[in-house]
C-alpha cells in the first residue's frame, strides 16, 4: 500500500477538512484577527490532520505488510485467516469477519464435497466387488467347458476383470495413502501373479515371457505393485505384431536403486507421443491403427500410484521396435536377501 493510494482513499476526508480550513479563516477574517493569529491556527489544524493521516496510514501499512508477507509464506493460502493477527483498526476488523465467514462456508462445502466423493467411492467400491462374483462364476464355467468358444469368453472376462480392476483403483488413487501397506515383497512373486493372471491373453496371443534375475525384494505394497505390473505387461500383450513375440521381465541392482525392467518387441510408440503416454485418457495412434481399443487410464493410473509409493516409471521406446519399462525403486525400498 503506497501513501499515494492511501491519500486517494481518503480524498472525501481531504476534501473536508480543506473546506473546513477555508471555513475557519472566513470566521477568523470576519473576527478581524491578526494574521500571524491566524496562520498560527490553520497551520495547527493543518499539522494535526496531517500527523493524524500519516500515523493511520503507518498503522495500516505495518499490519497489511505483515499480512502479505504472511500469506507468501503459507502453503495452503486459505488458511491466512488463522494466523494473521487481529486488526487494531475498523476496516481492518471487518476484513477478517468477512474472511472468517467465507472461511467457514468454504470449510462447510468442502465437507459437503467430501462426503459426497466418499459415498460414491464407498457405492463404486461395493459395485465392484459384487461384479466380481458373476464374472468369477462366468469364468468358472468356461474354465469347466473348455473348447474355443469358451476360450473367446473367457478371454474377454479377464479383460471385463482388469477394466473392472482400473475403476477400483482408479476410485482409491486418490487416498492410497490410507490404502497401501509396506512391506517386504519379493518381486519374483508378484510378477509370477501377474502372468498367471494373464496366461490366457498370452497363449492366444502367442507371446513368450523371458523372466531373469527377480529374486530381490523390495520394500512396495504387492498390491499396488501387482496392479501397475498388469496395466504394463497388458500393454505389451496388446500392441504386439511379431511372429515371435517375446515380453523380457527383468531386475538389477543399481547403485543407489534397483530397476525392474519390462521390454517387448511390440509395435512401439512414436517419439512425439512418447512423453503424452501417462496421460489421462491418451491412446497412441499405432494403436489405434492396429484396432485395439483402450481407456487411456493405465498407464495414467500407474504412473500416478508410483508417485504415491516414491517409486519411479520410465517409459523408453522406438517405434516398429518394441517399447520398454523401467520401475525405479529408491535405495531406502531396497532389502538385501541373506
Amino acid at each position: 500500500m503506497s501513501f499515494k493510494s492511501f491519500l486517494r482513499d481518503k480524498a472525501i476526508t481531504i476534501g473536508l477538512i480543506a473546506f473546513a480550513l477555508v471555513t475557519v479563516e472566513i470566521f477568523l477574517l470576519i473576527y478581524d484577527l491578526e494574521m500571524y493569529i491566524r496562520i498560527y491556527i490553520l497551520v495547527a489544524i493543518f499539522i494535526a490532520f496531517f500527523l493524524g493521516i500519516t500515523i493511520e496510514y503507518i498503522l495500516k501499512k505495518r499490519y497489511f505488510d505483515k499480512v502479505t508477507k504472511q500469506l507468501e509464506d503459507l502453503d495452503d493460502k486459505y488458511l491466512i485467516n488463522e494466523v494473521m493477527d487481529r486488526a487494531s483498526f475498523v476496516e481492518g476488523e471487518m476484513f477478517q469477519d468477512i474472511l472468517r465467514k467465507t472461511e467457514k462456508s468454504r470449510f462447510e462445502n468442502v465437507a459437503k464435497y467430501e462426503n459426497s466423493q466418499k459415498e460414491y467411492k464407498e457405492y463404486i467400491e461395493l459395485w465392484i466387488h459384487e461384479i466380481k462374483i458373476p464374472i468369477a462364476t462366468a469364468k468358472l464355467i468356461s474354465d469347466n467347458n473348455k473348447n474355443e468358444f469358451t476360450k473367446r469368453i473367457s478371454n474377454e472376462l479377464d479383460s471385463v476383470e482388469d477394466y473392472v480392476d482400473q475403476a477400483l483403483f482408479y476410485a482409491r488413487s486418490n487416498t492410497v495413502e490410507k490404502d497401501y501397506i509396506i512391506r517386504k515383497t519379493l518381486l519374483s512373486d508378484v510378477v509370477s501373479e501377474i502372468i498367471r493372471k494373464n496366461k490366457n491373453a498370452l497363449i492366444s496371443s502367442r507371446v513368450k515371457v523371458d523372466l531373469s534375475n527377480l529374486d530381490i525384494e523390495v520394500r512396495t505394497d504387492g498390491k499396488w505393485l501387482s496392479f501397475i505390473l498388469n496395466q504394463i505387461i497388458g500393454n505389451s500383450i496388446k500392441y504386439m505384431d511379431k511372429e515371435e513375440s517375446v515380453i523380457k521381465i527383468t531386475s538389477h541392482k543399481g547403485k543407489e536403486n534397483i530397476i525392474l525392467t519390462i521390454e517387448d518387441n511390440g509395435i512401439g510408440i512414436s517419439e512425439d507421443e512418447l512423453e503424452r503416454v501417462f496421460e489421462k485418457g491418451f491412446t497412441g495412434t499405432n494403436g489405434r491403427m492396429m484396432g485395439k481399443k483402450s481407456t487411456g487410464i493405465g498407464l495414467y493410473l500407474a504412473k500416478k500410484l508410483c508417485d504415491k509409493l516414491e517409486h519411479n516409471i520410465i517409459v523408453e521406446s522406438e517405434e516398429g521396435k518394441g517399447t520398454k519399462v523401467s520401475l525405479v525403486f529408491p535405495e531406502s525400498s531396497l532389502v538385501n536377501l541373506t
